[in-house]
């Protein structure tokens, strides 16, 4: 029996192990959450933080290939596993060029893919200095850290400046300023490798986001067939370029002349390739592990026209679902709860699928199952 071992234990982890139990493999999990959303189904779970070397180590030695659901981790604990002699997917070195954001549009840029302008700011000075090169509006970022639209301020104006500066750490942070895109669409493309030498490409997704946080993905996305193809020879690029085996997400921006534009990277499964569960033939989770393991990758044809769309907390306190006798009145509907204890605002707690003759119909059924869901 294969043992897979996955650094953190939220919903991504949780549904690479559904996907994978259907060939009996053995997870153990490493998170500090004693109840988090793949607690429920994993089969050991180590409870440490992700910066704890030695639960690290351990987590290796006890299984037969490591992998990680989600980027902000110890880099330098995935180099001592596989100074070991342990297995690791995506590799240290695929997640050091990816991890800092500044050090991702790097490669990306000296690889030849193409991405906004962008400079390394190293103080508040440099920071007033920007407009000069970008004009307004710009955006500041953090270079490690951000996810879900934390670690981002849009600069308007130079009297952003403070409040940017103080919002993302005054400086405790390294941080970078992106020439802002006045782009058509948010566009995300996923990219699976084995470590057989397999490629596969899934169908492109059409993302809507709403507060910075994905509200819904169609698919297919509704772009030319020039942008389309532009972002598929990306991917295709990428993945090699990252060296990356197992699932990555590339995140991209249409730009109203058709043009495509890398915004960023992540080297896991991602939530715009939730709609694969119901939407494709093989779907992002099990062919990251398929990818992981050195197996063939699965046929990702989109079977039908697919919407997703996330449920997204928008009151505090306990997680009890209420409304799914009204959300599942569509028979194509697919609700999926991700099995954490507590609501928050903004916080994803789970994600509606509908695969349907149109993006219209499918739509049409996501919305109303969302509308009918609530916790108390």
């Amino acid at each position: 029996m294969k043992k897979i071992g996955i650094v953190g234990g939220g919903q991504l982890g949780k549904m690479m192990i559904l996907d994978a139990k259907r060939l009996d493999y053995y997870f153990i999990i490493l998170d500090p959450t004693p109840l988090c959303p793949a607690h429920s189904i994993a089969d050991e779970h180590i409870v440490a933080g992700f910066e704890d070397m030695e639960a690290m180590l351990e987590l290796a030695s006890k299984v037969d290939v490591v992998t990680y659901e989600f980027e902000h981790i110890n880099v330098q604990a995935l180099q001592q596993m596989e100074e070991k002699g342990y297995k690791v997917y995506p590799s240290s070195e695929t997640l050091l060029h990816i991890q800092n954001k500044f050090n991702q549009k790097e490669w990306l840029l000296s690889h030849g893919l193409p991405v906004s302008g962008f400079i390394s700011i190293g103080s508040y000075e440099e920071l007033t200095k920007a407009h000069e090169v970008y004009g307004f509006p710009m955006l500041l970022k953090t270079c490690t850290g951000g996810y879900d639209g934390k670690g981002n301020a849009v600069i308007k104006s130079a009297e952003d400046y403070k409040i940017a500066y103080e919002t993302l750490g005054a400086g405790k942070l390294p941080l970078m300023v992106e020439e802002f895109v006045d782009f058509e669409k948010e566009v995300s493309v996923l990219v699976c490798q084995s470590t057989n030498g397999d490629v596969k490409v899934f169908p492109i997704a059409e993302n809507v986001h709403k507060n910075s946080i994905l509200d819904e993905t169609y698919v297919p996305a509704n772009i030319s067939d020039a942008s389309m193809e532009q972002a598929m020879d990306i991917a295709k690029k990428a993945v090699k370029v990252f060296d990356a085996y197992g699932m990555l997400c590339i995140e991209l921006f249409v730009k109203r002349d058709g043009s495509v534009l890398v915004n960023e990277l992540a080297p896991r499964p991602h939530n715009s390739g939730h709609y694969t569960i119901e939407g494709c033939i093989t779907s992002q989770y099990e062919n990251h592990i398929r990818g992981i393991l050195g197996l063939p990758l699965g046929d990702t044809t989109l079977i039908k026209p697919t919407v997703m769309k996330n449920i997204i907390g928008s009151t505090n306190g306990p997680a009890n679902i209420q409304g799914l006798d009204k959300a599942y009145e569509y028979g194509n509907v697919k609700v999926h709860l991700y099995g954490k204890e507590t609501v928050s605002v903004g916080r994803k707690m789970g994600h509606i699928t509908a695969v349907d003759d149109s993006i219209e119909e499918a739509t049409k059924k996501v919305r109303y199952a969302h509308e009918h869901l609530y916790f108390q």
